[in-house]
């Protein structure tokens, strides 16, 4: 069996003295990187809003064709979770090819960012919750006086 680490989990080693692309080649690799990291922000966003409300008015058509309340809460459930699975592989892969283009503009990246984006992203979708539920819904007749 193995002795020490698992194959595959070595940490990752950057070379010092790599090859550094024109001025301008690297400019335009920062800005790809920026770019990339705004597509990896509205993707982590996008689970939080557009994504849930998309499946449910899926699931509200499924359950309308059907007739039965089960079956339109089974997709929401299903359909939310799998592509809350697929946008975070899909945000790997672009984390991944954001590390390769920030390192081909000039900067020591050895970290990703998504893990950050997604814990911005959730704090973001907690203050939104938190605002709309305590001020713009409001908590209901309990709270408010009464007359």
């Amino acid at each position: 069996m193995f002795i020490g680490r698992r194959p595959g989990t070595a940490p990752l080693r950057v070379r010092e003295g790599a090859v550094r692309g024109t001025e301008g080649r690297q400019r335009f690799d920062r800005f790809l990187a920026y770019g990339l990291l705004a597509v990896e922000l509205l993707m982590c966003l996008s689970l939080f809003g557009p994504q849930p409300l998309f499946w449910f008015w899926v699931g509200s058509q499924v359950q309308y064709l059907t007739g039965f309340v089960t079956a339109g809460i089974g997709t929401i459930m299903i359909g939310t979770l799998g592509w809350l699975l697929i946008t975070v592989a899909l945000a790997r892969r672009v984390d991944v090819a954001w590390r390769l283009v920030r390192r081909a503009g000039g900067h020591k990246q050895e970290n990703g960012a998504l893990e950050r984006i997604f814990a911005i992203s959730v704090a973001i979708a907690v203050v939104g919750f938190t605002i709309w539920f305590l001020v713009i819904q409001g908590p209901g007749p309990s709270l408010a006086p009464q007359n």
